[in-house]
């Protein structure tokens, strides 16, 4: 058996992260690493203590057919790469890299050409984090490095959120 190279594994890492999530439209999976160590991972998912869509059995932006990339504020969810980055430290995350895998609930198959949210990009870069790698199937993924955020021009350019 041929072993699995640390990108892959790392993503299969947060595509098992997503199957954590209640979300009835996406689920997302975040996994930080830094110096070959996971520091934290995170789900997509309702804050601590409120209901999640799974346990409401209903998604407002679905029953609106918001598109996806559009209306984040109608979502009940904390995004996976937000619930990533709050349960680690900004001193573990300088230099680290995030792991990111989404599933489409209905299919049951992997997200192509997902892209974390304009706000997620906004408290990755803060967060010091340099590289994020995003699954598109199960062994074909994208870097980004994270300077190319923080240098485009258009904050809506490449949205393809949940």
């Amino acid at each position: 058996m041929e072993r699995r190279d640390k990108i892959n594994y790392y993503l299969d890492l947060a595509q098992v992260v997503a199957q954590r999530g209640t979300c009835l439209r996406r689920l997302y999976g975040a996994v930080i690493v830094k110096n070959d160590e996971v520091i934290s991972t995170g789900y997509a998912g309702a804050p601590r203590g409120r209901k999640n869509c799974s346990d409401l059995d209903t998604c407002v932006r679905q029953e609106l057919k918001v598109p996806r990339g559009e209306r984040y504020e109608l979502c009940r969810s904390v995004h996976a790469e937000a619930n990533a980055i709050i349960s680690a430290s900004r001193e573990q995350m300088i230099g680290s890299s995030l792991y990111l895998a989404g599933i489409e609930v209905s299919t049951g198959e992997l997200i192509k050409d997902s892209c974390s949210c304009s706000m997620c990009k906004r408290l990755i870069i803060n967060a010091g984090i340099e590289t994020v790698y995003i699954r598109d199937t199960r062994d074909a993924y994208r870097k980004i490095p994270v300077r190319c955020w923080i240098e485009e021009e258009d904050p809506l350019k490449g949205e393809y959120g949940y």
